[in-house]
């Protein structure tokens, strides 16, 4: 797993522990999730629920809860992450801001109780039990590979990047106020149980996240109970709150995400410039001036026929072409997105046999993680071909 800071020779005697750790860990837990490929993952995450149901549904419409009442179920979820593991995560270096918030909801508001610079145990476990603050531990997949694994997967299977977050929040407690998210939301609920409250939106398919007010939102559309073992989904703009209630000790839950910024507007805005430029290779009206002083005018609707018959032509040439070239999404989801899994087996990233020639078959061993693209050499003057190979990190040998 994904470590920081040391000697060299101390993170590996370190990575070796936590690998050991790890595997001993897997080993006295039957996992109930598949792992074959990116498709069975997500199956036995919503399961019993079809995909075919959910995306027909659900998906970007309405919530989504699975209450299973399974204790093997109940037993995987809380190996993924639990209030325990904060002990000596704390001791190998955790960070206020970076590593975790502390919150609590006063008044309907967002009250952040962090301290300065490194996460001393005792203090945390103090504002948990004393304050009643919610502890907010960002991407725990970088300390728990079952989560990595997890993340790893749903990014193949989305084409999205995954995040993650964990809360873990005291008895009669609740961290944050009433908001929505621009995220598509899986909730896992790990240790505890946790009273969720969930709204009508106000902004169907949010782009951003935003608090509201308690006499703006009305009455819940759902109220109910989750325990461990159990699923909720949202979509992003999905008004909620959640509260770990009275004679419950704590909660802890994961809410796994996507879809940020990954709409059909996020993705015109990312390709038409390009579409643009090209067109205007060997489209002459495009190349054509714009009326003088246009720059300084307010209103330029004496414009927007020209303006709606140049779109036209570009959609013309769209369609005909069946070419929208991604500019950034596609880069930043390469660059950004979890490598693969390997646990402690580096073996699988160690070159072998021969050195491959020019006329030699490649097999990807990694093949979601790897994007092909062929584009014209801008180095040579003869018109040819070559690939390009966008990677994640050790995606490919």
């Amino acid at each position: 797993m994904p470590k920081k800071g040391g000697k060299h020779a101390e993170m590996g005697k370190e990575m070796q522990a936590q690998c050991k750790r790890a595997k001993a860990e897997a080993d006295c837990s039957l996992s109930v999730m598949s792992f074959e490929n990116p498709d069975s993952l997500f199956r036995s995450l919503i399961s019993p629920i079809k995909q075919e149901t959910f995306f027909r549904a659900y998906w970007e419409q309405k919530p989504l809860l699975v209450q299973r009442n399974d204790p093997l179920l109940a037993a995987y979820y809380q190996s993924l992450f639990q209030l325990s593991d904060l002990k000596e995560l704390c001791i190998q270096g955790l960070y206020y801001g970076r590593d975790i918030n502390i919150c609590r909801c006063v008044n309907g508001k967002k009250k952040v109780l962090n301290k300065e610079g490194r996460v001393n145990y005792m203090q945390l476990k103090k504002d948990f039990d004393q304050k009643k603050a919610t502890i907010q531990f960002h991407q725990p997949q970088r300390f728990k590979e079952e989560l990595w694994k997890i993340q790893e997967k749903l990014e193949c299977y989305f084409g999205s990047l995954v995040g993650s977050n964990v809360y873990i929040t005291p008895q009669g407690s609740q961290g944050l106020p009433p908001h929505y998210d621009d995220v598509e939301v899986f909730i896992l609920q790990l240790e505890g149980e946790k009273h969720w409250r969930l709204y009508k939106p106000t902004l169907h398919l949010a782009r951003e996240y935003n608090v509201e007010p308690e006499h703006r939102i009305g009455s819940p559309t759902h109220e109910f109970i989750l325990k461990p073992g159990d699923l909720l989904y949202f979509p992003r703009g999905t008004i909620h709150q959640a509260d770990t209630p009275l004679g419950i000790s704590y909660s802890t839950h994961v809410t796994i995400s996507t879809y940020q910024n990954n709409s059909w507007g996020d993705f015109l805005l990312d390709t038409i410039p390009g579409l643009v430029f090209e067109t205007a290779k060997e489209d002459v009206m495009l190349r054509t001036s714009i009326p003088r002083q246009l720059l300084m005018q307010v209103d330029i609707g004496d414009s927007t026929k020209k303006l709606s018959s140049l779109l036209r032509r570009l959609a013309d040439r769209l369609e005909n072409a069946r070419e929208l070239r991604s500019s950034d999404m596609k880069k930043d989801f390469i660059m950004n997105r979890l490598p693969p899994c390997l646990g402690c087996d580096s073996d699988h990233l160690t070159p072998g046999g021969k050195l491959p020639k020019i006329d030699s078959k490649i097999r990807l061993q990694f093949r979601d993680h790897a994007i092909i693209t062929v584009e014209p050499d801008q180095e040579n003057s003869v018109s040819m071909n070559y690939g390009t190979l966008g990677l994640g990190v050790g995606s490919v040998r």
